[in-house]
């Protein structure tokens, strides 16, 4: 099979990026590698081991370290475990699962099964979100309950804005490796500025195979059959997934749904205050 990473090189400097980030976070940390039928997941866990279970899903482009740094505070209370995704550019396999079937869902349920741990908690963002509602879809007989954050599947966004604001400039950028599109691409997305983000970026989108196939929704019909409890904050300027229209389905649509809340002036990749803020409410939520 061949790699997404499109150079040996290309996948050396996002991987050094990666571990550059794990260790600004200064933890104490255990990669786990668990083997599936869709390919080896990596895993960083932290966190006391007698402690409740909590499985936090990252974002598209995104990696593991990236989503501990989201949710600093979990691991005092938790036993985390930072899920690598499949096919995005990180230490997990290369394999590119299709969102429109079950595969998500059978696949994390894998991980769970291999992890040994029930009544755990998910934890998604963006495209984690996808995830964390296929693995509810499968098999939800071992989550307590999720949190979902600004999450895709539910609802999307109109494209054409999607086009002019997102795509355009990444692609301009992998075109010219003019930084300026890469921060004109944030600016849209981000809801404050991430030098990281920066960085980790402007290399996968020259170094990596990103997936730009369109994101479905949930069907009704599937959603009303989750009954695990469900809370959702969703981010009020969101290009890809907008808050209101995603709050106002989610009622409709999802039986478990607990609590929502809108994020005002936030962009699809919330604020530091308004990640300590959904930490706040877990934490809170589970002691």
């Amino acid at each position: 099979m061949q790699s997404l990473f499109k150079t040996s090189q290309g996948k050396k400097e996002i991987l050094g990026l990666y571990d550059q980030k794990l260790k600004e976070l200064a933890i104490e940390f255990e990669y786990l590698n668990i083997k599936t039928s869709f390919g080896e997941t990596n895993i960083i866990t932290i966190g006391a081991i007698s402690s409740p279970p909590i499985i936090i899903i990252h974002g598209s482009n995104g990696c593991a370290p990236i989503a501990l740094e989201t949710y600093p505070n979990l691991s005092k209370h938790f036993r985390v475990f930072a899920i690598d995704v499949l096919a995005q550019p990180n230490k997990s396999g290369e394999t590119r699962l299709d969102m429109k079937d079950d595969s998500y869902g059978q696949w994390m349920n894998e991980v769970i099964d291999a992890l040994k741990v029930e009544n755990v908690i998910l934890v998604g963002f963006s495209f984690g979100g996808l995830v964390v509602l296929k693995t509810l879809e499968f098999n939800e007989r071992v989550i307590k309950e999720v949190y979902l954050s600004a999450p895709a599947y539910i609802v999307n966004g109109n494209p054409l804005k999607a086009l002019f604001k997102i795509f355009i400039p990444m692609k301009r950028y992998i075109k010219t490796r003019k930084l300026r599109y890469v921060e004109k691409f944030l600016a849209e997305v981000f809801s404050e500025r991430d030098e990281f983000a920066i960085q980790y970026l402007s290399k996968v989108f020259l170094y990596f195979d990103m997936d730009f196939t369109s994101i479905p929704v949930i069907g009704a019909r599937k959603a009303n059959t989750i009954q695990t409890p469900i809370t959702l904050f969703a981010a009020k300027n969101d290009i890809l997934f907008p808050g209101k229209k995603m709050i106002k389905r989610a009622k409709r649509i999802f039986p478990g749904l607990q609590s929502v809340k809108l994020l005002e002036n936030s962009k699809h990749v919330l604020s530091k205050k308004q990640n300590e803020l959904i930490e706040k409410i877990i934490i809170e939520n589970n002691t």
